[in-house]
């Protein structure tokens, strides 16, 4: 695995920190609260000094494949012609629905000569809670040609976590998405496993959020009543939202899609209905993940659909990310 020099911490994260400092006189629920959802707890410095540790690599900068590029309203497809092992993608915006209900959604058809060239990266480089940045600079960091959000691990402290063929969390409580070294995926349930295991049958990737959307060809069931957490961090899981699914058509062969949501031209769609897209398009197992204002598609250093409903990136604690 190779990773590119990363930038110093922003400002953002500062600011962040002062503001909590000022906010802890407020009383024992307020200092809960922000130690809990906003001030930075950092458990390994440099994740991919650690990744780097675990797994007996070096740790080098990464070398970003140039692409050709060409783009419209509809299409735009990028390969390395001097790199036959490099993946390739095709990405396409297309609609869903009509009228009121109408919304956009942009899908990357990727396929891989290695699964392993799918990676996740931390915000900052750091593994812990809430710790953030947005998913263009986290893309920028890596040297990404294309990224979307991820799992958004770091807003709480359950799930099986495995990155990048690392064990970071292992503490099962919903269904999982594993993606394996033979560039297989399948959606589990974190409670009948645990991270050893799964590594020992050949992980890569693990992703802890859901539901999942398809599984065996087939749409799952109970979509409108699933709940990630039980908190207040659970409000904009059902309805129409911005949504990022990841799916598998077949080993090594995989859409990555995002909805647009929140605004007059993309209402977003509920889960059944990206589940419905996900088929339509393929896949065989398809997830979701983490969505609403963190559901970011970049490509080539753009941010390809219109996060949020205010075009604003939010900052998210992880991206799933390719060169």
């Amino acid at each position: 695995m190779h990773h590119s020099p990363r930038r110093p911490h922003r400002v953002r994260r500062s600011l962040i920190a002062s503001s909590a400092a000022v906010a802890l006189a407020a009383g024992g629920g307020t200092v809960w609260a922000l130690d809990r959802y906003v001030i930075d707890h950092v458990e390994i410095a440099s994740a991919s000094e650690y990744e780097a540790e675990v797994l007996g690599t070096d740790d080098g900068a990464a070398d970003a494949d140039a692409a050709d590029t060409t783009s419209d309203s509809e299409t735009a497809t990028a390969s390395d012609s001097s790199d036959a092992d490099s993946p390739e993608v095709t990405i396409s915006t297309y609609t869903y629905g009509d009228g009121d209900y109408a919304a956009t959604y942009y899908v990357a058809d990727v396929t891989f000569s290695d699964i392993t060239q799918l990676q996740s990266a931390f915000a900052n480089d750091e593994y812990g809670t809430n710790i953030i940045d947005d998913p263009s600079e986290i893309a920028e960091d890596v040297g990404a040609l294309f990224a979307i959000n991820g799992d958004y691990y770091g807003f709480r402290d359950t799930g099986i976590e495995i990155r990048n063929g690392v064990a970071y969390r292992d503490e099962g409580t919903r269904t999982g998405a594993v993606i394996y070294e033979d560039g297989t995926m399948e959606v589990y349930d974190e409670t009948a496993t645990s991270a050893q295991e799964l590594l020992d049958d050949g992980a890569w990737l693990t992703l802890s959020f859901g539901p999942a959307l398809v599984d065996d060809g087939e749409i799952a069931s109970d979509l409108d009543t699933y709940e990630v957490d039980t908190n207040f961090g659970n409000h904009s899981i059902q309805g129409d939202q911005p949504r990022t699914a990841i799916g598998m058509i077949s080993a090594n062969h995989y859409v990555f899609v995002v909805v647009d949501g929140r605004t007059d031209d993309s209402a977003g769609v509920t889960l059944e209905e990206l589940a419905e897209i996900m088929q339509d398009l393929g896949a065989t197992e398809a997830y979701n993940l983490d969505g609403g204002g963190s559901s970011t598609m970049v490509y080539n250093g753009d941010v390809v659909n219109y996060p949020g409903g205010s075009g604003e990136e939010r900052g998210t604690s992880d991206i799933l990310w390719f060169g």
